[in-house]
């Protein structure tokens, strides 16, 4: 609780206090002209509702008249007014002001509980927000030196520490330890590094000491952007949050104007035309009781608050939407397209199989891992690592790249060819084909086909789920795109159970499927896209809603996107869509209760049949309700 939500509370207790001792006080007995029992009602009154005369008065001061605090203003001094008129301007002949006070108590602790409601879900994002650094270390002349994050260059060696934050992206140079990623990506299991493993920032070192190498400058780091997206997240506002503000701003005078007529056109017709009686404190007591009603709390304040609550909830699970009306958008989504490497599978290509080898497998990979030992591409990487053991490069001699086909080398005094069929076909060995979708590398050694290694993308081990989710959740169509070869691709759709597949595309061809997609879908459906690539930003961009990887994204996808997830799993695409409609639910169940029971109330009240407490209800009871439906939002556990 704030300083400033305790300072309210306080307030409210001694107004409610001195509020109960009005009532049995036996003020009859008390000598003298003094009214003591009406100056005890307005210092009562002034304790609580002080602040709400002050707006009040600034707003009328700054022309900005109709607003909740002016609506307040006039109704409970108006309530004093039409007490000081019935006992004909006699203070000491004034029974009670219990109306005035209780109206404002009730209102103030319908404000408090609102306070207490956004500083609930303001607290996820302010957790999330202690990710920034403070420091980075870097070591000079053997003792650390704590600097400012955004003076570290890109390339620089920092050290961190157990139970510090790692301030900068990089790659682990020495050491290892495990992480906490909670706040980045939900994910409560620390994650194990060592040497060469990539680390974002953002996260917790829980045990060993590292050194990092900054593979980024502070300002383009993981948790610089993140925190540049739930900053702003709350500067797009949703379809629905700007229908209430213009709602609100038509509303308030319309009422305000009805209520200035209920108070004087019925007294007038009664006086002028009638011939009876004007009862002008029956009419001025209705127009108050009116005014209290028609004080549209519950929707200017629940509603922004369910959104935000959703946003902070999502965050929470590692789902950054960078606004409302994105969520909003979000919750209409039928066609979901994603495109392959990175996305649904791994993006990292692994030795899948070792088909036709007339040697052990072990030893054939061991001889092409070597042929291959001085190429960084990723099919030689993969080589390597299923070979598990460092390379020695003193067993290689005399190592060829041919552009196109291959490799060839020496090693251990065997000549050594490794590459795709036109090398066998080139240096005229006998290949054998293999129909299993990947990357081929087909192996001879000393002229001798020697059989083929299966290289592959490996497909993330939630993919499948995350499909199956989705269709359980109401999307109607999956896609997937992708500038792989279509054996490879249907193989991949096949296995997760995608619907629809295109694949030999370029980014352009990307685009342009996307938009035959846009154009079949129907009027208010959402189609979305997940990719991770900086070829996916353009398609990111032109979808409805664009969905990248964070940890692994590229930054140019990040920007693009309009959801971005934090731990790459395609499992919480399902989960953002499902917090999604169950922040509009809230949002829809609030807007038509709030509404229901004010115009319901204002009726009665125009009719005479509600007084003020049943005012008090509609009002303050109204939006203490909706203000805690609106904080379920904040709760995405069993989404």
């Amino acid at each position: 609780m704030t300083k400033k939500q305790k300072k309210m509370l306080t307030r409210i207790i001694v107004s409610a206090i001195l509020f109960i001792l009005l009532q049995f006080i036996p003020f009859e007995r008390i000598p003298g002209k003094v009214p003591v029992k009406f100056i005890l009602y307005v210092v009562d009154f002034l304790i609580i509702g002080y602040d709400i005369l002050k707006k009040a008065g600034k707003g009328i001061w700054n022309r900005q008249v109709f607003d909740e605090n002016f609506l307040m203003a006039v109704a409970t001094l108006g309530a004093f007014a039409l007490e000081i008129y019935s006992e004909k301007g006699n203070l000491l002949a004034v029974n009670d002001c219990n109306e005035a006070v209780a109206v404002m108590l009730f209102y103030q602790i319908g404000e408090f509980f609102q306070a207490y409601a956004v500083g609930k879900s303001r607290k996820n994002i302010t957790q999330l927000m202690d990710i920034r650094p403070d420091y980075a270390n870097i070591e000079k002349d053997g003792k650390l030196e704590q600097v400012d994050p955004s003076e570290v260059q890109k390339g620089s060696i920092i050290v961190v520490q157990p139970g510090e934050k790692v301030p900068i992206d990089g790659i682990v140079i020495e050491g290892s330890s495990t992480l906490n990623t909670s706040a980045l990506t939900g994910e409560s299991l620390p994650r194990e590094v060592g040497i060469n493993d990539e680390i974002i920032s953002g996260s917790i070192n829980l045990s060993g000491l590292l050194k990092i190498q900054t593979s980024k400058e502070f300002g383009e780091s993981t948790v610089s952007k993140i925190l540049e997206l739930v900053e702003n997240a709350s500067s797009r506002k949703s379809k629905s949050e700007e229908f209430i503000s213009k709602f609100a701003r038509i509303y308030t005078p319309a009422v305000v104007f009805s209520a200035l007529a209920l108070a004087l056109l019925p007294p007038l017709v009664r006086l002028l035309f009638i011939r009876t009686s004007a009862e002008w404190s029956v009419w001025i007591y209705r127009a108050l009781t009116f005014l209290v009603i028609s004080c549209p709390c519950a929707l200017v304040i629940s509603i922004p608050l369910s959104f935000f609550a959703g946003l902070g909830g999502a965050s929470k699970d590692g789902i950054l939407i960078k606004g409302s009306n994105y969520l909003e958008t979000l919750s209409k989504t039928k066609t979901i397209v994603f495109d392959k490497t990175g996305t649904l599978t791994k993006g990292i290509f692994e030795v899948t199989g070792v088909h036709h080898n007339i040697i052990e497998e072990t030893k054939l990979i061991e001889m092409a891992a070597h042929a291959e030992c001085a190429s960084s591409h990723p099919i030689s990487k993969s080589l390597q690592n299923a070979h598990g053991q460092e390379i020695d490069r003193s067993r290689v001699k005399d190592i060829e790249e041919l552009s196109g086909f291959g490799i060839t080398a020496n090693v251990d005094g065997h000549k050594v060819a490794a590459g795709n069929l036109k090398l066998m076909e080139k240096l005229g060995i006998k290949a054998i084909d293999c129909h299993c979708p990947g990357t081929i590398i087909h192996i001879a050694i000393d002229g001798e086909y020697n059989g083929h290694v299966v290289i592959s993308d490996v497909e993330k081990p939630t993919s499948k789920a995350a499909i199956q989710a989705l269709k359980k959740a109401g999307i109607a169509k999956t896609v997937m795109l992708t500038g792989d070869a279509r054996k490879v691709a249907e193989k991949v759709a096949s296995d997760l159970g995608i619907d629809q597949v295109h694949s030999d595309l370029l980014p352009a061809d990307k685009v342009e499927q996307v938009e035959k997609l846009l154009a079949e879908k129907g009027k208010n459906e959402v189609l979305a896209f997940v990719g991770d690539g900086i070829n996916d930003a353009p398609v990111l961009s032109r979808a409805d809603i664009g969905i990248a990887m964070g940890a692994m994204g590229s930054d140019a996808a990040i920007e693009a996107a309009d959801v971005v997830l934090m731990d790459d799993d395609p499992l919480k695409i399902a989960k953002a869509i499902r917090i999604s409609r169950k922040c509009i639910r809230i949002v829809y169940q609030n807007i038509w209760f709030a509404l229901f029971v004010k115009f319901g109330c204002l009726i009665l009240g125009a009719l005479g049949i509600a007084n003020m407490w049943l005012a008090i209800f509609a009002d303050v009871g109204v939006m203490v309700l909706a203000v805690l439906n609106a904080i379920r939002a904040l709760n995405t556990k069993k989404c």
